[in-house]
């Protein structure tokens, strides 16, 4: 038999009985529209009437439909979060955090890995057209950001520059370049190696580089720049890039980068013989928890991924309601002092 829409309103998707509107309705003594208010959350409702509507709900077992409330509402309740990978150690502890922001803003949360699917970005963006989902967290490393190009539902940028149009949430980049800076400098470091993200992707996050350098340069400190490909986040990428540090570079006595890159560099120094710190002062960026896992747990300039997933979620959020976004774009990193420098 076929299920009517009525049906699917009063949550008989499966064709079980269950309790209809109607029937909370009949319980609470009052109209089916008032229970579609309670529902939905529209209009006013007495908190007197409201009670008694939640209880003949839970009396009777009632479940609303899903489907139904997003039809009523034109939402979907579901943000799309748009990353390279999620076996990198930031990007994972990133989608953990917004799917728990969001979680408690009663949103779902859908996502997207672009490493391996060349398309996969696009179709995202096409469902968002399509408004099969409310908003996009976008924080991949795209080259080619036209496909946003007229572009006119809520979409945040996680630490990514796509447009005017498209407010970003980033660390403070620049402070976070001056505390690494700050602790090179205080180690007694002369020369320092600088690895540094593909430039070809538009981000806040080059600015940490920048204004290390400016700083390391000004104290006359030697700073070797090495750039990654692009979309190189497994381990054996790292690796090699090490590898290449140390032939390029022996004689350096620190190294900046990202988590992953400066763990392959401990791992690779210490095969080498080199003594960390007494010789070799490491400081990752990001500070994640594998910055806190090996024998030598690693100094780190911390961005503070909880606070900016949250940030992240409420400003998408506030933007699907069309609700006024006057949050913060930044949270401040902070610098966690341990063995390697």
């Amino acid at each position: 038999m076929e299920k009517s829409y009525e049906d699917v309103w009063n949550g008989q998707e499966d064709g079980a009985p269950m309790a209809r509107i109607k029937d909370v309705a009949r319980e609470a003594g009052v109209a089916a529209s008032t229970v579609s208010l309670v529902l939905n959350q529209k209009g006013y409702v007495s908190e007197a009437t409201r009670q008694k509507v939640e209880a003949a709900m839970k009396k009777l077992n009632y479940i609303p439909s899903e489907v139904a409330r997003n039809l009523s509402l034109s939402r979907t309740q579901t943000i799309g979060v748009i990353l390279p990978s999620l076996s990198h150690p930031f990007f994972g502890e990133l989608a953990e955090e917004l799917e728990a922001a969001l979680y408690h803003l009663d949103y779902k949360m859908m996502i997207c890995c672009t490493q391996a699917k060349e398309n996969s970005e696009r179709d995202f963006v096409d469902m968002l057209r399509r408004r099969t989902m409310d908003g996009i967290i976008m924080g991949a490393h795209s080259l080619d950001l036209s496909i946003y190009d007229g572009l006119d539902q809520p979409i945040i940028a996680f630490d990514r520059i796509i447009n005017p149009r498209i407010p970003i949430v980033h660390c403070d980049h620049r402070r976070g370049g001056q505390l690494a800076a700050e602790a090179f400098l205080r180690a007694g470091c002369g020369r320092i190696a600088d690895i540094i993200g593909y430039q070809g992707v538009h981000s806040p996050a080059h600015e940490y580089h920048r204004a290390f350098r400016t700083i390391m340069e000004a104290y006359g400190v030697e700073v070797h720049v090495i750039e990654l490909p692009w979309n190189a986040f497994g381990y054996a990428d790292f690796l090699q890039t090490a590898e290449r540090l140390f032939a390029e570079y022996p004689a350096v006595d620190g190294i900046l980068g990202a988590d992953m890159v400066v763990a392959a560099c401990q791992h690779s120094a210490v095969a080498r013989g080199y003594r960390i710190p007494e010789k070799l002062k490491l400081i990752a960026y990001d500070g994640t928890s594998f910055t806190r896992t090996g024998a030598q747990p690693i100094t780190a300039v911390r961005q503070p991924i909880r606070q900016l997933a949250r940030l992240a979620a409420e400003k998408i959020v506030r933007r699907v309601k069309g609700e006024t976004d006057d949050l913060p774009c930044t949270c401040e990193p902070e610098l966690i002092e341990r063995e390697t420098c």
